[in-house]
């Protein structure tokens, strides 16, 4: 059975202080609750705070992941992060291909699988995003759209390297905007998506593959967008930079 995943994703928020007191939070709260034995929590905070995080990710709460990799194995790349770097810090996940990385630092699907083949090699889980924007769901461009992200980005795989993918679909229009993709609009691209995996690679890979929701799920939302048969749980931005909404998004299973 395919894993329940609730990923924070804290982006470029928080000092260190702020950091170190918000993951001390999330562990009192998860010390008082009851998840579901299915469900996976992973924090992915700026790359500063990766080891501290990862301290008390030690407690088998939660796993701990990247925000980014770089498509370079190693060498002159000033500012870059590369995934043997991130293997030696004993991480298990790293979130490749979100829409602000795409928009902001222009990463095209040929650089996405990039990444997606250097972590797999380095044996980290990549949570690969896909979706679009708001004038490509207008012109009912959206399945052309995230079919073609999913294609470039991750059908260069083996079948036996796409079972360690993750896939995200972020409406990007639905990102900290406070929209939301309504529980049959989730469904309906998420079903799509893993019909797309199941022609590639056969049903019994699609029907393994977790795929997330992200684009501002929150504790009111959750619950009915995790009931959905296609939505295996939400990659989290804002939600998860509050102990009580993050940990109340994950008993949403």
């Amino acid at each position: 059975m395919r894993k329940h995943i609730v990923a924070g994703n804290w982006k470029m928020n928080m000092t260190f202080s702020e950091a170190d007191d918000l993951v001390s939070a999330i562990m009192d709260k998860l010390e008082q609750v009851t998840l579901d034995a299915n469900t996976q929590m992973i924090i992915c905070p700026p790359f500063p705070y990766l080891e501290m995080v990862s301290d008390f990710g030690d407690e088998s709460y939660f796993s701990v992941g990247a925000q980014n990799v770089s498509d370079q194995e190693g060498g002159a790349y000033t500012g870059e992060v590369s995934a043997a770097m991130l293997e030696s810090m004993e991480l298990d996940y790293c979130i490749v291909g979100h829409s602000e990385r795409r928009a902001y630092y222009h990463e095209t699907d040929a650089i996405v699988a990039a990444k997606v083949k250097r972590l797999l090699a380095h044996y980290i889980r990549p949570i690969v995003c896909c979706g679009e924007v708001l004038e490509e769901r207008e012109s009912n461009r959206q399945f052309e759209v995230v079919k073609r992200q999913i294609t470039d980005g991750l059908f260069h795989l083996t079948a036996e390297e796409f079972a360690d993918v993750i896939i995200a679909y972020e409406p990007v229009w639905a990102i900290g905007t406070g929209k939301t993709a309504t529980p049959d609009q989730a469904e309906e691209m998420h079903a799509f998506i893993r019909s797309l995996i199941a022609e590639h690679y056969g049903q019994e890979v699609a029907d393994n593959t977790s795929i997330l929701y992200g684009g501002s799920c929150k504790p009111s939302n959750a619950k009915e967008l995790f009931a959905q048969p296609d939505v295996d749980g939400g990659l989290i931005g804002g939600a998860s930079l509050k102990a009580d909404d993050f940990v109340a998004i994950a008993q949403a299973f």
